[in-house]
């Protein structure tokens, strides 16, 4: 059994009142998230919901012909599996880890029976739904109508909000999968931010040197997604 110290390293959970964290305690458990792993296929029946620690997950979307790109991510501030309380039970995305890391899982069954409650966990979850939807709805504009550059740029932002350094362990290959583009292109695009001094990558390491310059340098997607983030869920001030 996890101990309340460990969901404070998500934001949910840490957002949780003590009465509803003490249901899930005895249920929660605490998982590796190895580069890679892939946590539901799309149409898969989920039978868990995660929450990432120090882990990212990518939602992508996979064509027939096995082309992808991602939709959104997430980290520690919030949950992967959200159709099992939106009523679905799968969901049409594939759920993949972007970046090795730990996680807490619950099993369906005891998040189902919490959500019914219609109490605060509820309330907690829509809104962080919200928050990911508007995630989603920024990337599909900003994937449209934004140069490579820029998404290079707000992946990179979006990424490091959900980790604890400046420091990212992603090959060229894996992003091109994630952006839907060719990985030429991020070569180039990695290219050009290396050479402004923003980043430095070597050996699938990538490491953020100005960040500042960074955000201004990505379009307004960025910072549409993070003030809805903010917005909608305050991070709990842990003591």
């Amino acid at each position: 059994m996890v101990s309340p110290l460990d969901t404070q390293q998500n934001d949910l959970l840490a957002a949780l009142p003590d009465a509803e964290l003490q249901r899930w305690l005895p249920q929660i458990e605490a998982i590796d998230l190895p580069l890679g792993h892939v946590l539901y296929e799309s149409g898969e029946t989920m039978s868990h919901v995660y929450f990432p620690c120090s882990a990212i997950v990518s939602l992508l979307y996979v064509l027939e012909n096995g082309a992808s790109a991602e939709i959104a991510v997430v980290g520690n501030e919030g949950i992967v599996g959200i159709s099992l309380f939106m009523g679905g039970g799968s969901s049409p995305n594939r759920a993949v880890v972007q970046s090795a890391g730990r996680g807490l899982r619950l099993n369906a069954k005891a998040l189902q029976e919490e959500f019914q409650r219609a109490g605060p966990v509820l309330h907690l979850l829509l809104r962080y739904t919200q928050a990911l939807i508007a995630q989603m709805s920024q990337t599909a504009v900003c994937n449209r109508h934004h140069s490579l550059d820029q998404q290079l740029c707000r992946w990179l932002l979006l990424s490091l909000d959900r980790l604890p350094g400046n420091e990212l362990v992603m090959t060229q290959q894996l992003i091109s999968n994630m952006l839907g583009v060719r990985r030429e292109g991020v070569t180039e695009a990695a290219m050009n931010l290396q050479a402004a001094g923003l980043i430095r990558y070597a050996r699938g390491r990538i490491t953020v040197l100005d960040r500042f310059v960074l955000e201004r340098r990505s379009c307004e997607c960025y910072s549409v997604v993070k003030k809805e983030y903010d917005r909608l869920l305050p991070r709990k001030q842990v003591p």
